[in-house]
Parts: C-alpha cells; sequence; structure tokens
C-alpha cells in the first residue's frame, strides 16, 4: 500500500500507510492523520488515494504544502518524492495500490456411498438411496432433499437445495406407465355424432 515515510526530527521515521481514498493529514485530533508539530495547520492536506493515482490537495494550510520544495496547491505524488507540511519532511515511499482479497477454502464434501448394486446414499439422510443429482455442484441427493417448485401452467421445477440450480434424475426421467385407458385415448378416435338436420316442411 502507498506510504510516507516522516524523516524530520523527532518522529523517529514515523511510517503513514494511506488507504484507499481520502486520507485527511493535520495537527487536528479529527484527521485520519494527526501531525503534531506547530508548523502544521489543524486541517493541512488531503491525499486521495486511487487505483491510478495518488494525488495530494492542500487545504488553505498557514505554512503551506511543498512538494520538491515547490509550494503547491495540488499535485501528483510519485515514489521518491519529497513532500513538506510546513517544516515536516516526509518521503513518498510507496504509490502502489495492493487490494488484498482473503482467499477462503471450501471443504470439499465427502463422496457418497455406493452400494454393492452401484446406486448412491443420501449424506443427509443415511438410510435413502440417492435419486437425483445436481446439474452444478454434482451433489448427489434423495427425494426428500430435492426442492420442488411449480410454475403456473409449466412443468415442476426440481432444484438443489445447496445451489438453486436444476437436479436431474440419476438414470434418467422415468417413462410414465402407459395404461389401457390412455392406449385407447390416442389410437381411436370416435366421431362426433351428427344428428340431421330437421326440415321445416
Amino acid at each position: 500500500m502507498a506510504r510516507l515515510l516522516i524523516v524530520s526530527q523527532g518522529f523517529h521515521n514515523q511510517v503513514i500507510e494511506l488507504r484507499l481514498g481520502v486520507n485527511r493529514l493535520g495537527r487536528g485530533p479529527s484527521n485520519d492523520f494527526q501531525i503534531e508539530h506547530p508548523t502544521v495547520s489543524s486541517r493541512h492536506c488531503e491525499i486521495v488515494l486511487s487505483e491510478a493515482e495518488l494525488l495530494i490537495r492542500d487545504c488553505d494550510s498557514t505554512n503551506g504544502t511543498f512538494l520538491a520544495n515547490e509550494p503547491i496547491t495540488q499535485g501528483t505524488l510519485a515514489a521518491g518524492q519529497t513532500l513538506r507540511l510546513g517544516d515536516v519532511e516526509m518521503l513518498v515511499d510507496s504509490t502502489e495500490v495492493k487490494v488484498a482479497i482473503p482467499q477462503f477454502e471450501v471443504p470439499r464434501p465427502a463422496p457418497p456411498v455406493v452400494l454393492w448394486d452401484g446406486s448412491m446414499l443420501c449424506r443427509r439422510h443415511p438410510q435413502a438411496r440417492a435419486t437425483h443429482q445436481c446439474t452444478q455442484c454434482q451433489e448427489v441427493l434423495c427425494d426428500d432433499c430435492v426442492h420442488r417448485l411449480k410454475r403456473r401452467g409449466g412443468k415442476l421445477l426440481k432444484l438443489c437445495p445447496l445451489c438453486s440450480h436444476k437436479v436431474e434424475r440419476i438414470g434418467g426421467e422415468k417413462k410414465k406407465k402407459k395404461t389401457f385407458l390412455g392406449f385407447l385415448q390416442k389410437t381411436v378416435k370416435l366421431p362426433f355424432m351428427r344428428l340431421p338436420a330437421e326440415d321445416d316442411d
């Protein structure tokens, strides 16, 4: 992360670790970084740290803000430059921005128990056989684990309780048993009986 090193006597090489966004420096306690020195104003300057650059703005300080011994109202800081607030001298040690993203290790679930016939047991219900598998996380589930969502006028959605993706039946969906009545409805079509039109005579 971007850093300033106070090299003036009495500060013991104090390091200022700048944060992303606006960093307020001054003598007053309301600043992000308090620099107690009589030549530093209560609110002396602001340093804005972004991913692209490091900007400094003087806040109408009494004794001025200097970059490479030149008075400035606004400027861009670079590593190795000398910055002075009043009589307090600093070195721009680094302008790098490092955003640390913590890594979380997700424990892998134990593999399901496979029985002698090739079927698997549900890990949440050890007495039940797994009937479905998630298309996303590959988790095997029994009928009780599967979340069912019925859409109006649509098919029944079967979802995984872990990742909410679609689940499919292991071995494919079971075909519905054909009944004799269903066979008749598909094969036998009876013509509608039409009544003869009555004569007006």
